[in-house]
């Protein structure tokens, strides 16, 4: 590495860490505002907090690093043009683009680790974040009476205080006791009280000291005559007694959590969407057959078929499922196989002393439910024959007897012979009807209560079909949404770390161009330049999300719309340009009017000519 390298090189990476821990407590502060109420007031042990603030730390870290990136370049290059290194660079022949490469190898291999972050490590890390933020919320907070007011930590119970002589004596106590679940039918009122915890704070202990406990009684139904009972108990000391498993934090088990797209790779959310497709395509061909089926009457000339696309798609589903439902089978039969397999071998010695063998008995068994089986399908091909005449009908009585008779059973299948004696021997003859019989015909149907039952059965059906219509679209726009947004989430973790390189692109040359070093003017233009990425970004994703654009093309936006800044402060920032400076815009402004002038002056110059 030359010492060129070496020297720009150094001066980023110092900047770098420095802005990425800033950025990152930043994003971490406001992270957990976000949380506050649900975190703090619960007695955590101090190890929780410390391992949620990890969790939080790698999550926010591919949001850090662009902005890190951008405001690091920006000062690295401001404090080269502001002491003149990089006019002295220049001057000796070497370019801004050879300047910028060390910076930039460093840049790259910054994207590609966070990429590989993205991937594998933060869907790791917000799985456990999700189920220690849940464990959290379920827990319960700390046991802490407060003097005038009702605490409802105690799960049935609401306590009121109204003063507390220190931490265990306590004053005018009041509690509702609602383990009953009928309301405040049982109420405890107390001169004075001591609260005192036990078994190593595992339960604690509530001792009263002179009062009342009042209970009153639930009204029976269709008794409103009855007086509900009411009942008054003075007491000189009450002691209770609670348990306080509540307020411990319980650990939720990692592998109970939904399939969010945030806690999973690009691998396992491409097998998701896959299992969305298949499902999108299955109602779809469900919502053409279902439509088919809703038009009887034009169902009879011709069929309203699903495109070729969705019949090669749902063969190719149910082809998957069969040779999913195959295998289960072939690994049931295998162990079925291998277990009597194992219980041949054991019976072997029963064999060897002339024991009937259970495996005979179960293969004769077998044998003889085939056999009965064979007869079953025999008869029944013989009863599905045609049948012609009478006579032939009495003659497919006889051969079923003969069957049921040739397989060793006593009594003739009766359902095969009914079912075959009531088909219909002979075709109908179709009459044709004259012209005064199809009028008369007609006329039934120009009836007002034909007419009416008409309108009524087309109107339900009408409603059918729409409301049929209007739940298939609901689930289907269901599922396509979830299934755009788990296409965000898969090309997120390219857009995140291809961020970090369009954000130096932007940060290097700009800096080379403002020429000032430190947090003032760097910084400034670092949030302006993130701001703008950030609401890209979320309008890009939101159109993806909403179907207005294609899920890449969303994603993606906020970079594309970022490179042009970049290439064109690149371009700037190789001519030197000023665009920072007072006397560039001046000198613009001076080009604009001197072009107008000219131009007034040309028109004026030709009307004096003609």
């Amino acid at each position: 590495m030359k010492k060129l390298d070496k020297l720009v090189l150094g001066s980023f990476l110092s900047p770098f860490l420095l802005t990425f821990i800033v950025v990152d407590f930043i994003l971490l502060t406001v992270n957990m505002l976000k949380y506050f109420d649900e975190i703090f007031g619960k007695d955590l042990p101090f190890m929780v907090y410390m391992e949620l603030i990890g969790y939080f730390v790698v999550s926010i870290s591919p949001m850090a690093l662009p902005l890190a990136v951008l405001l690091s370049s920006l000062m690295t290059f401001g404090n080269l043009g502001e002491h003149f290194e990089l006019t002295a660079i220049k001057s000796s022949g070497i370019s801004l683009n050879r300047t910028m490469l060390p910076i930039g190898v460093f840049v790259a291999v910054v994207t590609v680790m966070a990429f590989l972050s993205n991937n594998f490590i933060v869907p790791r890390v917000n799985l456990k974040t999700f189920s220690l933020l849940y464990d959290i919320r379920m827990k319960s907070p700390a046991f802490d009476i407060k003097e005038g007011v009702f605490y409802n930590g105690i799960p049935g119970y609401s306590i009121k205080v109204n003063s507390k002589l220190d931490e265990v004596r306590l004053k005018d106590v009041l509690i509702y006791d609602h383990t009953s679940g009928q309301g405040n039918l049982h109420v405890i009122t107390a001169d004075s009280g001591r609260m005192e915890p036990f078994f190593n704070d595992r339960y604690i202990m509530l001792t009263l000291f002179h009062g009342n406990s009042y209970q009153e009684g639930t009204g029976r139904r269709g008794g409103r005559d009855i007086p509900q009972s009411f009942s008054r108990n003075s007491f000189e000391t009450n002691k209770m007694v609670f348990d306080l498993d509540a307020f411990d934090l319980k650990r939720t088990p990692e592998n109970l959590w939904s399939n969010s797209k945030s806690i999973k790779n690009i691998g396992e959310i491409r097998v998701d969407l896959d299992s969305m497709d298949r499902e999108l395509n299955h109602w779809y061909f469900f919502n053409y057959a279902n439509t088919e089926a809703s038009y009887n009457y034009f169902g009879r000339t011709r069929k309203l078929l699903p495109p070729q696309e969705i019949i090669d798609k749902k063969q190719e589903t149910d082809s998957l499922k069969n040779l999913k439902y195959q295998q289960e089978l072939e690994n049931e039969e295998n162990g079925k196989q291998n277990g009597s397999d194992s219980q041949n071998k054991a019976m072997a010695s029963n064999d060897s002393t002339g024991a009937v063998s259970p495996a005979n008995i179960v293969g004769d068994t077998l044998k003889t439910k085939t056999d009965s089986s064979l007869a079953s399908v025999t008869q029944k091909n013989e009863a599905s024959k045609p049948v012609k005449t009478k006579d032939s009908a009495i003659n497919g009585k006889d051969s079923l007897g003969n069957v049921a008779s040739n397989s060793g059973s006593k009594a003739v299948d009766m359902r095969a012979i009914n079912k075959s004696s009531s088909l219909k021997l002979e075709q109908p003859d179709l009459v044709e009807l004259n012209a005064d019989q199809e009028k008369r015909l007609d006329s039934l149907l120009l009836t007002s209560r034909y007419r009416t039952s008409m309108a009524s059965v087309g109107l339900t059906t009408a409603r059918n079909i729409k409301n049929n219509f209007t739940t298939n679209k609901a689930r289907v726009n269901e599922v396509m949404r979830q299934y755009r947004s788990f296409k965000v989430a898969w090309y997120q973790k390219y857009t995140q770390s291809l961020a970090c390189f369009v954000m130096f692109m932007i940060g290097a040359p700009l800096g080379a161009i403002i020429k000032k070093g430190g947090l003032g003017m760097p910084v400034l233009l670092s949030i302006i330049f993130f701001i703008m990425y950030y609401m890209l970004t979320i309008t890009g994703e939101k159109w993806a999300k909403e179907g207005l654009s294609d899920p890449v093309f969303g994603t993606f936006f906020s970079n594309l719309a970022l490179i042009p800044f970049g290439l064109f402060f690149l371009r700037q920032a190789r001519k030197d340009a000023r665009l920072f400076e007072p006397d560039f815009y001046q000198g613009f402004w001076e080009k604009v009017v001197k072009f107008y002038q000219q131009k007034v002056q040309r028109k004026k110059l030709k009307e004096d000519v003609l």
